[in-house]
């Protein structure tokens, strides 16, 4: 459904937000649930600065997320199962929103975590600030049911309407707060948070989440990896930090700069294992392809296998997801 692909970019948009569509979409989106439209309309410059925001707010009522965002939602969603029946509702959803679910479900609560990290400045005060965060209604990061809905309806307008032109809000009787979008965000091909050379969201006032192939890290951490040493990577106790170091660097080139020496070699390629205190070795094959490339070199592949992996063929097995006795090509590629 070509409307998947538009929530999509809803859900990765950066840049300044419209304020003027979201503000109208906040509006409508009390006017639908039954409520007065709120008295003020805050914007913060990201979900931290609003969560710090909504802190500091006084006699602006309770939450109605329950009315504006939940109820609605709910209601929606049962007029469409029992208008297609399971099997249609499971259709529609595996089309459409299961296709943004995991992708914007990772990013939130990347920026939820972001957030607590943020602004706990005791262990006490975690809860608080999860609080918090539960009165948010997630705008574009909520691309994910909003695209399963698209067209069925206008219970929901309102909260598309802001989704598509602002980030994360919090609505109350007489008063909403709005985030600003990112002004950056930076994934790999998995929809990773990765960035190597700075952060991988970043908004407009300088909150900031630092990650490496989805893996968070510490933002210091990345001015490490262009000057990185086999020493270096060895020295860190922080297993899951060596295995980005080991990752940025090249396990090829780490073998070769540790003068490692190979554990075992046979027709298929050589195993090498490189032992880390703390973690389970890293085991890799060499493999050189059999077929030339034009300028009639052979290129020489590195593959990662189980630690386990005690010979070179068991390993080239495994990655085709054979036994050793069950590995025999009969011309290699």
């Amino acid at each position: 459904m070509q409307h998947v692909n538009t929530w999509r970019a809803v859900a990765a948009a950066t840049g300044a937000a419209d304020r003027a569509a979201a503000e109208d979409g906040v509006r409508l989106a009390y006017r639908t649930a039954g409520l007065a439209e709120p008295e003020r309309i805050i914007w913060a410059a990201s979900p931290k600065a609003a969560v710090e925001t909504v802190e500091r707010l006084s006699g602006e009522g309770r939450s109605v997320r329950d009315e504006v965002r939940t109820g609605p939602w709910a209601e929606e969603r049962r007029r469409l199962h029992d208008e297609l029946g399971p099997a249609g509702w499971a259709a529609l959803w595996s089309a459409t929103g299961a296709q943004l679910w995991d992708t914007t479900r990772e990013l939130a609560e990347r920026i939820r975590a972001g957030v607590v990290a943020e602004l706990m400045e005791r262990p006490e005060d975690e809860a608080d600030v999860r609080l918090v965060l539960l009165d948010a209604v997630l705008g574009q990061h909520d691309a994910a049911w909003l695209a399963a809905f698209d067209g069925q309806g206008e219970r929901l307008a309102g909260l598309a309407q802001v989704a598509r032109n602002a980030g994360w809000w919090w609505p109350y009787e007489n008063a909403v707060v709005i985030s600003e979008r990112p002004a950056e965000l930076h994934r790999d091909e998995a929809g990773r948070l990765d960035r190597g050379d700075g952060p991988a969201l970043a908004f407009p006032d300088g909150f900031a989440l630092y990650a490496w192939r989805g893996m968070p890290v510490p933002a210091a951490f990345l001015d490490e990896l262009t000057s990185l040493t086999p020493a270096r990577i060895r020295a860190e106790e922080n297993a899951e930090l060596r295995r980005v170091m080991l990752e940025y660097y090249g396990y090829d080139r780490y073998l070769t700069e540790s003068d490692a020496q190979p554990v075992h070699r046979d027709e298929t390629g050589v195993l090498w294992r490189i032992a880390l205190q703390g973690d389970e070795d890293v085991v890799m094959v060499e493999v050189i392809n059999s077929t030339p490339e034009p300028d009639g070199t052979h290129r020489t592949y590195w593959l990662r296998v189980p630690p386990s992996t005690r010979t070179a063929k068991e390993g080239v097995a495994w990655t085709f997801g054979l036994g050793q006795e069950a590995y025999e090509p009969v011309r290699q590629t």
